[in-house]
């Protein structure tokens, strides 16, 4: 079975000598942190507001 972890290429660990990665990791943007312009506000409540309508219409329909 192949072992694609590459552990060659790793050095091993030393709690004694831990070096510190050389520069800071590259920034992420996770949803929740994320700016959100009045446009896509307005195309999520539509997108809401059509699904609501159908799970409420059909149903109601069907009574």
């Amino acid at each position: 079975m192949a072992d694609d972890h590459h552990d060659e290429d790793r050095p091993d660990y030393d709690p004694e000598h831990v070096e510190l990665p050389a520069k800071a990791p590259p920034l992420r943007s996770t949803a929740p942190q994320s700016g959100f312009t009045m446009g896509q506000v307005g195309q999520g409540a539509v997108v809401a507001l059509v699904g609501l309508a159908l799970t409420f219409g059909v149903a109601l329909a069907l009574v």
